[in-house]
């Protein structure tokens, strides 16, 4: 709280500003079909828009059961990340600090009414397209899916557990998938103690050893090699679903020698699945990376075999060629891989 002096001398409390985006970034971000509220942001994703079309779903829908259509992706820290990452595909470079105070923050209830009214706003543009689904586009008004990722890292947003929980709260909602960079497990450990976990829980890993870890991730905390493997080892006792995600980049960490090394994570993780997908030449990762560096669907496929010979545990679950991803599944800590609210 900030007390300021009015003009009879009384101590007075005013209010905090809240966090915002820079209105020059706002506008960049409103230009690529992005909904701003304050530190928030919510898009459209590109595989929400094909199946407004009818053609075809996000590899979530193969993989889990969730309704592409219904499915809402945003997130509480729309520009603020503890990583630079190469393959990076969202617009980092207008990333801000390192801290999001806990009173300079939107509460989760404002977050989701603001971020809710501007997906709407990007939905009814599809109305007038007579190639739309009108049925999915009705349905698509009210999300019974949450993807907490978008662009920023979820996981700094310090009200993330009451969010969490009051998107369990909507009568609606079926499912939650947040993703992390794991440089917050402070934050993990929050979640967990306050019943707050999503649905499915997914880290990013697309290092396996601290030199190549430095080199993909561009950390900005000095201990974040430190922080990342925190979060690993609490996914293997966490009461939730749980991903390991890997993102193979050529000449990056696709080469043979590094699958028993990433075979060793899944080990101490313990994660439920493992997706493993090649980069993608998106967005503002073309400034950084070239097309070359994407893997071919044999050669994803061909480093998910490997890896899941080098730990039995792991087995080939499914894969979608569009999307250059396989999926292994862990035999031993078994889970259906389709979420129960949705059969």
């Amino acid at each position: 709280m900030i007390f300021n002096m009015s003009c009879s001398g009384e101590v007075v409390e005013k209010e905090p500003e809240l966090i915002q985006i820079r209105p020059s970034i706002v506008k960049q971000l409103k230009k690529a079909k992005y909904g701003v509220s304050d530190h928030s942001t919510v898009e459209l994703c590109h595989w929400t828009k094909k199946s407004f079309r009818g053609e075809g779903t996000c590899y979530k829908h193969k993989f889990y059961g969730i309704s592409t259509h219904r499915c809402m992706e945003f997130s509480p820290a729309g520009m603020y990340c503890e990583n630079r990452c190469v393959y990076c595909w969202r617009p980092m470079e207008f990333y801000d600090s390192m801290k999001m105070e806990p009173d300079s923050v939107a509460e989760p209830e404002e977050i989701m009414a603001n971020l809710m009214g501007e997906r709407k706003k990007l939905i009814m543009g599809h109305y007038g397209d007579p190639s739309q689904d009108k049925k999915k586009l009705d349905e698509s008004l009210l999300p019974n899916h949450y993807a907490i990722s978008l662009s920023g890292e979820p996981t700094m947003y310090p009200k993330l557990p009451e969010l969490i929980k009051y998107l369990k709260s909507l009568e609606a909602t079926k499912s939650i998938f947040l993703v992390t960079n794991g440089q917050e497990p402070d934050m993990i450990q929050k979640l967990e103690d306050e019943d707050a976990l999503p649905t499915q829980l997914y880290l990013s890993t697309n290092a396996a050893d601290y030199e190549s870890f430095l080199k993909i991730n561009r950390p900005r905390y000095d201990d974040s090699w430190e922080r990342w493997n925190r979060t690993l080892k609490m996914l293997s006792t966490l009461d939730t679903r749980t991903v390991l995600r890997l993102t193979l980049i050529r000449g990056y960490n696709d080469n043979e020698e590094m699958v028993p090394v990433f075979a060793s994570l899944l080990q101490k993780s313990n994660v439920h699945f493992v997706e493993i997908k090649s980069y993608m030449h998106i967005g503002r990762s073309t400034n950084r990376l070239e097309y070359s560096d994407m893997l071919e669907m044999d050669e994803v496929r061909s480093f998910a075999n490997k890896l899941a010979q080098e730990n039995s545990a792991f087995t080939v679950m499914d894969e979608s060629e569009i999307s250059r991803i396989v999926i292994l599944q862990n035999k031993k800590r078994f889970m259906d891989r389709f979420i129960p609210a949705y059969c």
